[in-house]
């Protein structure tokens, strides 16, 4: 049975933090018999967020705490920024790590390739990768 408290014209009770919150806290929704969404903004993006991360990556928030907290909470390729991105191979949607935004966003630039990864390193580190033209129109990689 639910319990019922005294709620203020102008505010709402939230279930799940079971604050009274003013109504400037919550989402509309026309659908709900009182014009507002079921919880409030704070409380909604937080189970929106659990939700995608079970869903997206079949991790639960005490999972993917976990794995931040193994990597001291870095990004796990360049080690300086927040750990705040899920990393995942879109192949086989294994989770590889937790990855702050431009290493994750470079990965995804490069499409997961490690071909290209690879030459992008040697490019950085001057060794350019010429292709040798074979024929007219015809380019050949160097291996």
């Amino acid at each position: 049975m639910r319990e019922k408290v005294p709620v203020p014209r102008g505010f709402k009770r939230c279930p799940q933090c079971r604050e009274v919150k003013s109504h400037e806290q919550w989402e509309r929704n026309k659908t709900s018999s009182d014009g507002w969404a079921s919880y409030c903004r704070s409380c909604r993006a937080e189970r929106n967020r659990e939700s995608y991360f079970r869903r997206k990556y079949g991790l639960t928030p005490v999972e993917l705490d976990a794995m931040i907290a193994e990597q001291q909470g870095l990004c796990r390729i360049c080690q300086a920024a927040p750990a705040e991105h899920v990393d995942h191979c879109h192949e086989t949607g294994k989770v590889r790590g937790v990855l702050c935004f431009s290493c994750n966003a470079g990965l995804g630039q490069f499409k997961d390739r490690p071909d290209v990864i690879r030459r992008a390193i040697a490019y950085l580190e001057g060794n350019a990768w010429k292709p040798t033209l074979v024929a007219p129109g015809d380019c050949q990689q160097p291996s």
